[in-house]
């Protein structure tokens, strides 16, 4: 395949125009007699987006735990844009959870056809109840190595992130300290203040789960767990740019804060997202979802986002003054890196696989190519 007549975004994070080659479901430099050209009429080219947190769309969620609703989730996703993907897991009860990394784990054996399955990120049960969410109480316990260790264990290698709330347990920086080298640890749902986030990131714990929220405030006495992230080089750092969980000015300062090769854009989208208005359930809980807002039923209490990744990006770009070629990197590149992967995905390079998405002038998905076959 021959993409001709577009603006490459390249690993220097700028448009260049020129055509890009697949062959084989592999970028190439070598021109050889196409199979298939395309005209790709001016639009932009971008690698395929990665999200590395989010639950669901479609009416399916990833703790459903079948391969069905896996099938469904990466068809859509492939169909807007997002070629791979690493779901999360709500606080449910450890042996549930064990058999959905099962499942998980048996799924990507398989061959399938949608968004690819590249890690799975466990943003329960080791977390807070003041700073819960949308996340069960009753399931929350405290982190636990042998837990973990059965997480990994079932998941055959595909948890990428464990989160903890440090301030939960006395024994959390020991915790860190011998998982870190094993799976990358988060920090989700806390309430830590900054010198217990601060200790838990110089411990090994290197993400950060929907920054601003499920966390305490960042003020100008008590920085919190955004503070710490602020000064911890390591770390990276979600967010979710629907337009309802972070105000357009504290997305902006996150970019002074910590730069833009630290964030990392997410969708953390429920089963809600592609359907229409209504009630829908996240982790047993009832969501009530109206455009872009899904709320508790029980409280109102922001419960996850109804907008996919691709829409996050463009979010991030038309109303809250991301430029362009920082938002790609940041949906692309940065989750790519961020999951240990970037030698296969996040850019459209030699050698790495032919995921690429062409979007118009106002950022619409005009075409989406994965593993070198348009995705219909």
């Amino acid at each position: 395949m021959v993409i001709r007549n577009v603006k490459v975004y390249g690993e220097e994070k700028c448009f260049t125009e020129g055509e890009i080659i697949i062959k084989d479901g592999i970028f190439a430099e070598e021109k050889e007699e196409a199979e298939e050209e395309i005209d790709g009429g001016g639009c932009y080219a971008v690698p395929g987006l990665i999200d590395l947190h989010f639950h669901g769309c479609m009416g399916y969620d990833f703790c459903d735990g079948t391969k069905k609703a896996l099938e469904e989730i990466a068809a859509y996703e492939a169909s807007v844009g997002v070629t791979a993907m690493a779901p999360a897991t709500m606080t449910l009860p450890t042996e549930e959870l064990t058999r959905i990394l099962a499942v998980a784990a048996e799924y990507k054996r398989e061959a399938h056809n949608g968004a690819d399955l590249v890690g799975i990120n466990m943003e329960g049960p080791f977390i807070s109840e003041e700073k819960k969410g949308a996340q069960d109480e009753r399931n929350i316990i405290f982190c636990d190595e042998d837990i973990c260790e059965e997480f990994l264990h079932a998941s055959e290698g595909l948890v990428k992130f464990v989160a903890v709330a440090p301030e939960r347990n006395d024994n959390a920086l020991q915790f860190i300290q011998n998982m870190k080298d094993k799976v990358r640890i988060s920090l989700a749902h806390t309430n830590a203040d900054y010198d217990t986030a601060k200790a838990a990131f110089d411990a090994g714990a290197c993400h950060a789960v929907h920054l601003y929220n499920a966390m305490p405030a960042f003020t100008h006495r008590a920085p919190g767990v955004v503070g710490a992230v602020s000064d911890s080089a390591h770390v990276n750092a979600e967010m979710i740019c629907d337009g309802v969980h972070i105000h357009s000015a504290a997305v902006r300062a996150a970019f002074k804060m910590m730069g833009a090769e630290r964030i990392i854009l997410i969708s953390d989208s429920m089963r809600a997202t592609g359907m229409s208005d209504g009630r829908y359930s996240l982790g047993g809980l009832d969501v009530d979802v109206k455009g872009k807002r899904a709320t508790l039923a029980s409280n109102g209490a922001l419960a996850g986002s109804a907008t996919n990744l691709m829409d996050c990006m463009k979010t991030a770009v038309k109303e809250m003054g991301v430029p362009l070629e920082t938002a790609v990197a940041c949906a692309s590149m940065n989750p790519a890196k961020a999951l240990g992967i970037y030698d296969r995905y996040g850019s459209i390079t030699k050698g790495k696989k032919g995921n690429v998405v062409l979007l118009d002038e106002d950022l619409e998905v005009k075409m989406v190519v994965k593993d070198g076959i348009q995705v219909k």
